[in-house]
């Protein structure tokens, strides 16, 4: 039996030798060359340079600007955040900063797939009839491909930070600027490309883990939608759309039919969940519209394929020519900036908010001008300076976890939240800016009491000092000892036990390794990570040490 040895990367080597076959063969089957003659008729040397340095760009801001280089999985993200305003910096960064390895990839993987696409549409070279290739700076290919199509991607990334409701961050309203650009002029290509961009990922993940193995256990989810900044894609989508509206019209070539926009159009918003319309109602609860967010996508749909699909004749003629009338397909881009208005007010009046200037509650640390502390069931101090109140929802919403604030940037957020938290017992939120960045740890530890909740503490480890930030009062449990009731106590230095009776009550330390404590008659031993109460005979437990994944 042939046994390969363990050093060799068998499998990566066949993905990447399957994928090089299936070149080879195509190539000749069918005649590259055609290929790479259309893409020259565009592309400078054949290549969407602007594409590779806007998404060289992306990279370096991780790398380098979020601390990506050294911390991969876990780069800095809270001073980045489009927080409003008043924080010039979010604002700047919020568009090409990301919050995770995973997050920066799949923006990458959409930018090399769909904004190709937009930029052969646009093309390097100028199409304007009459001009000619470096007849100006403006009709030069390298100006065009290596400064104007960056200058655009940047542009459009800071608009749709100003224009985003909340603190978003990532490229992906740039992403999708790319999609609705693209879909105007080649609607079947842009499904195909971002069809194609699954493949890429797949080939990505492929190569980064070929073989996984995976068992059933516990794990942490919120649902999907929930992570989705719908808004901020939707405000991308239509600033692409209206852009690729314009220059279509202005170049006044053929345009694609309705039904094929429309269908391009529609694949890609629902493929891309832009239908998920959703609001958060406190304490991690999540309401999804999605009949409302259907008809929506529907209705986007044919608006952006009747204006594609419009002719220059004016909307009303005028004899004499001497009364306005607004050409066909400008009252579609009408329509659609009205609905960028709509998308874009709450959130530019939200971003006149900054967060409240409220004292944090309980213990926190100080690092520099952020503080972190822990806290439950308080008002969200960056939701809560804008109350309002619609079909049922409010804006204004109670939270719970690890909370970072910092007045001077207008950051108050909740890093870690509770359930978070109480899952995994231990999470290192990390802080900073331009040029430094550090880090708070939150630790959890608890005990699980029979019949009734969870006794715990939370404590906050900065340059290796713990401090108390919070702790649950007595627990009781369920279980009635010899006519007495047990609880569990968290203390500053550990956990205590509580006895209480018509008598009176006492307290003693809980039972660790081979340890008991008696108190008021009943003795409590521990085993393992159990705690039993033993009194004449009988054994009852009433708590169980904290486990954490």
């Amino acid at each position: 039996m042939l046994e390969i040895p363990g050093w060799i990367p068998f499998q990566r080597l066949a993905a990447l030798l399957a994928l090089l076959a299936a070149a080879v063969a195509l190539a000749v089957v069918d005649r590259p060359s055609r290929l790479s003659a259309a893409l020259r008729r565009r592309f400078l040397f054949g290549l969407p340079l602007g594409t590779l340095a806007s998404a060289g760009g992306v990279l370096v801001v991780y790398l380098v600007v979020q601390d990506g280089w050294s911390s991969w999985y876990r780069p800095v993200v809270i001073p980045f955040r489009a927080w409003s305003y008043f924080y010039p910096t979010g604002m700047l960064t919020a568009a090409f900063a990301h919050s995770s390895a995973g997050h920066l990839v799949g923006n990458l993987v959409g930018t090399l797939t769909l904004a190709p696409v937009a930029e052969y549409a646009w093309s390097h070279y100028p199409t304007r009839r009459g001009s000619t290739s470096f007849g100006s700076a403006r009709e030069n290919p390298y100006v065009r491909s290596l400064v104007v199509f960056p200058a655009v991607v940047f542009g459009v990334g800071l608009l749709t930070a100003v224009f985003a409701l909340g603190p978003v961050v990532g490229f992906s309203g740039v992403v999708f600027a790319f999609a609705g650009f693209a879909l105007v002029f080649r609607p079947l290509a842009t499904v195909l490309a971002f069809v194609s961009g699954r493949v890429v990922s797949l080939f990505y993940n492929v190569m980064l883990s070929p073989e996984v193995v995976s068992s059933a256990r516990p794990v942490f989810s919120t649902p999907w939608w929930s992570q989705i900044a719908i808004q901020g894609h939707a405000i991308g989508f239509l600033f692409g759309v209206l852009l690729g509206a314009w220059l279509s019209h202005r170049r006044g070539g053929s345009n694609p039919p309705a039904l094929r926009s429309f269908a391009g159009v529609l694949l890609f918003a629902v493929s891309e969940s832009l239908w998920a319309v959703y609001w958060y109602r406190g304490g991690e609860t999540y309401v999804l519209f999605r009949a409302v967010g259907f008809a929506l996508v529907v209705a986007l749909a044919t608006i952006v394929a009747l204006t594609v699909a419009a002719s220059d004749k004016p909307l009303r003629a005028s004899p004499d020519n001497s009364l306005f009338s607004a050409r066909r397909w400008q009252a579609g881009l009408a329509v659609l900036l009205v609905v960028v208005a709509a998308l874009s007010g709450p959130a530019m009046l939200y971003n006149t908010f900054t967060a409240s200037g409220d004292d944090l509650p309980g213990e926190s640390v100080t690092v520099r001008d952020y503080e972190v502390t822990y806290a439950e069931d308080v008002p969200n101090g960056l939701t809560a300076v804008f109350d309002v109140e619609l079909f049922g929802e409010s804006t204004t919403t109670n939270t719970s976890g690890v909370i970072v604030k910092s007045e001077r940037r207008g950051i108050w957020t909740t890093a870690v939240s509770t359930s978070r938290l109480a899952f995994d017992g231990e999470s290192a939120v990390r802080v900073g800016g331009l040029g430094w960045r550090d880090r708070v740890t939150a630790v959890r530890d608890g005990y699980v009491v029979t019949g009734a909740g969870v006794a715990y503490r939370v404590f906050l480890v900065a340059d290796g000092e713990a401090r108390l930030a919070y702790e649950t009062g007595p627990v009781r449990a369920g279980p009635v000892v010899a006519r007495r009731n047990v609880s569990v106590v968290p203390t500053p230095t550990g956990y205590d036990v509580q006895v209480s009776s018509d008598s009176g009550t006492v307290r003693g330390p809980m039972p660790t390794g081979n340890t008991t404590t008696t108190l008021d008659g009943i003795r409590f031993v521990r085993e393992n990570s159990l705690v039993f109460a033993e009194s004449r005979g009988t054994k009852v437990r009433i708590a169980r040490q904290e486990t954490y994944n």
